[in-house]
């Protein structure tokens, strides 16, 4: 869901930097063949992403949730030379379509793919990362945020997805909608964790940037 109007949204995109090439390919693949297209970050928050990750200069970067490549390539634009980037998701099927689009860029050798469960598998990195993108299930974020955090130090940064769930966070929830209610649990932890300071953005379907304070 997108909380601007579109012609808003339009001029906004017109006004920012260009959506590059091999984006652009990934994208319209996207379109073409894979299930829910809608998952991509998309241009705008693409170059958000990408914007982001060049200030914050990161050397080790998690993503949770891959999808087709394309956030992880966006987020990859600002990371160190010898930086990583592990990426995890649990589709098996997408494997080769994101490896692909990797390695068409500039950083195939530093993207490292994860399949299966981000919860077994971000305990055994043994990395500190800079900057973690959380985009997957939404059920899990308040899991994601308290496994992420003895990894991460002061100035690390946390972007995650999907905070505004298409409005739904200031609505009646049902009792058997589990998204939504996990994700008011952790807009709520994000928001008042003595470790955090934390900002929502209303870019698409909600952004949060929070920083590591200490």
């Amino acid at each position: 869901m997108d909380f601007l109007p579109e012609k808003i949204n339009d001029y906004i995109e017109s006004h920012s930097q260009p959506e590059p090439e091999l984006l652009q390919k990934l994208s319209r693949e996207t379109w073409q063949k894979v299930l829910a297209p809608r998952m991509l970050s998309g241009h705008l928050q693409g170059r958000v992403l990408s914007m982001l990750s060049k200030l914050i200069q990161p050397k080790n970067i998690l993503e949770i949730g891959t999808y087709t490549g394309y956030s992880a390539l966006c987020l990859a634009e600002g990371m160190q030379e010898d930086g990583e980037l592990h990426t995890i998701d649990i589709n098996e099927e997408l494997l080769d379509f994101q490896r692909k689009y990797f390695d068409e860029s500039a950083f195939g050798n530093q993207i490292v793919q994860h399949l299966g469960n981000a919860l077994e598998i971000i305990p055994k990195l043994d990395k500190t990362f800079d900057l973690v993108f959380i985009d997957a299930d939404k059920s899990n974020y308040p899991n994601y945020l308290e496994i992420i955090l003895p990894k991460l130090k002061k100035g690390s940064v946390i972007l995650s997805d999907n905070v505004l769930w298409s409005g739904k966070v200031v609505e009646q929830v049902k009792k058997d909608d589990v998204d939504t209610q996990a994700l008011l649990k952790y807009n709520q932890a994000l928001n008042t964790h003595s470790r955090l300071e934390t900002v929502l953005l209303p870019i698409r379907d909600g952004l949060t940037i929070s920083r590591v304070k200490n």
